[in-house]
């Protein structure tokens, strides 16, 4: 039950044959994708969600999702490197363990793009207010930029931005690899300004107590959980493998390599932050520190500031900005807001494009209404799904803090890397012949140290973070047997390559060196 219909793997490769990739990456050209991947949302929003939680000891927090991205990144480049097509995680579990489980990990990745791509467009609205009110001395109305558990009603600038990327989507406007790589070196550059500007006033005195709030769900690990999606979008590298000249050296060197960049670089951010203008836990009456993202927290922020004093950085919603404010550097704290400005829309794109491909190619195997694979005659875009993700993508943005929306993508992200590491396990075992033209170094103990991480990290998330994934599962298994197994294209014999059907949308323009990858989360 569990590991039948097995998805040919001969039948998927036929794409990869059909794509008729070059090899022309190096080296430095993989790291430099995988660096414009990875740096994203999670440092330019959540540094404070995970100072409310691991205060200075946040950077440790940055260490072990780190660790967990590296071992898992292994797994993932060996499975991409064999299966190169579209579908990510779900396609390679679909030729490895089978129809069932690949239903799972597509679901979990719906989860992952979808609530993702809310995190960021809520991420961005921060930004944009606090652009609005730095730059232009326009306030909108706290009640209008965010949800209920902040103190709130509705987060309209999160609703905008989603609604226009949905827009966007629809009528087939994609970003040029061009004008992906000038957002990559704004991002770069703006975290770069900030550590020539934060790095000679930091203060050591700032750093004590380093972990304020000791290593469980509110601490170390449960901010490394939170921050495990900073480090999403990785994959740019693994999927690249087949356009990569010596895969087996480049690969690796590629992943590593930009996760080691993107971790330095998120150490000396946070640092800056911290020696800065210091990133203690706001606490309650009992000495307990307040949950991020929840009413109690919002309104003893508020009570701070009404209070006179200066707004502690895990109070606020650009930290990054809010920072270089603090420190006097007022015009280019808001230069640093109009770079989030400018660059997190993309994020939103690419990740709703990403939950749309995975949509469509699990529709085209049967296993969802053929109805939201619909292309568009016009744009010949999948316009059905597209809407459909871009209402629950506003939906989400418009009530819900970012922090509890990037545990929820967390949720479903460490669910299909530790699938990805045990298929990269199962595979070794069942098929050890195949050509493999990257295979994960130490693959017994590397394999089982990445699904280790994922279920560690998982453990550490909120509860209702838990809840969510083992829900939104359930839902899975009742439209798999209710409806997907009976229709299954494998299961009725029907063993085709659905990314090649002539009503499929195009793939997304390779991206330039450095660039992000159109379809790959990124934090």
């Amino acid at each position: 039950m569990i590991f039948d219909r097995v998805k040919s793997l001969d039948a998927i490769l036929a794409t990869a044959e059909k794509k008729g990739l070059h090899r022309s990456l190096g080296a430095f050209q993989l790291t430099m994708l995988g660096v414009g991947a990875v740096i994203g949302t999670g440092i330019f929003v959540l540094t404070a969600e995970a100072a409310q939680k691991a205060g200075p000891g946040m950077m440790i927090s940055f260490v072990i999702a780190g660790f967990v991205c590296a071992v898992a990144a292994l797994c993932y480049s060996e499975l991409a490197s064999m299966v190169p097509v579209a579908g990510s995680a779900y396609t390679y579990t679909y030729a490895v363990m089978g129809e069932l489980l690949a239903w799972m990990v597509g679901w979990a990745l719906i989860l992952e793009y979808a609530v993702g791509a809310s995190a960021v467009a809520v991420g961005w609205s921060g930004y944009f207010v606090g652009l609005l009110k730095g730059s232009l001395g326009i306030v909108i109305p706290h009640a209008l930029t965010v949800g209920p558990l902040e103190g709130g009603v509705i987060n309209v600038p999160a609703i905008v931005i989603s609604v226009l990327v949905t827009w966007l989507l629809i009528i087939g406007t994609t970003e040029s690899a061009r004008v992906n790589a000038v957002l990559v070196s704004v991002k770069v550059a703006a975290l770069t300004l900030f550590l020539i500007l934060t790095l000679p006033v930091v203060k050591m005195a700032e750093f004590h107590p380093f972990i304020p709030n000791g290593w469980g769900t509110i601490g170390v690990v449960g901010a490394a959980s939170s921050i495990f999606f900073a480090y999403v979008g990785f994959d740019a590298v693994s999927t690249a493998a087949e356009e990569t000249k010596n895969p087996q050296r480049n690969v690796p060197i590629g992943l590593i390599g930009s996760l080691l960049i993107c971790t330095v670089f998120y150490l000396l951010v946070s640092a800056g932050a911290i020696g800065a203008i210091g990133a203690q836990p706001v606490m309650d009456a009992a000495g307990q520190a307040l949950s991020p993202g929840s009413p109690e927290l919002a309104a003893r922020c508020a009570q701070i500031v009404a209070g006179g004093g200066n707004e502690p950085l895990v109070c606020s919603h650009e930290a990054l900005a809010h920072v270089l404010r603090s420190i006097g550097w007022v015009k280019i704290g808001n230069l640093m807001g109009l770079a989030a400005f400018i660059a997190l829309p993309s994020v939103v794109l690419m990740m709703m494009f990403g939950q749309t491909r995975v949509f469509f190619v699990m529709a085209r195997d049967g296993l969802l209404p053929a109805k939201l694979a619909s292309v568009h005659p016009k744009f010949r875009t999948p316009h059905v799904v597209t809407a459909f993700t871009g209402v629950v993508v506003t939906l989400a943005a418009a009530f819900l803090p970012v922090g509890k929306l990037a545990d929820y993508s967390n949720a479903g992200t460490l669910f299909a890397f530790a699938m990805v590491a045990v298929s990269v396990m199962v595979l070794r075992r069942t098929d050890p012949g195949r050509t493999r033209p990257f295979r994960t170094p130490a693959v017994w103990v590397v394999a089982p140290l990445a699904i280790i991480g994922c279920v560690g990290l998982y453990a550490y998330l909120g509860l209702i973070a838990k809840l969510v994934l083992i829900g939104w599962g359930a839902v899975g298994l009742l439209i798999y047997f209710g409806y997907s197994r009976s229709r299954s294209h494998v299961g009725r014999g029907i063993d085709d390559v659905p990314e090649l059907h002539p009503d499929a949308p195009p793939l997304p323009v390779p991206p330039l060196p450095g660039a992000p990858t159109p379809g790959v989360s990124q934090a």
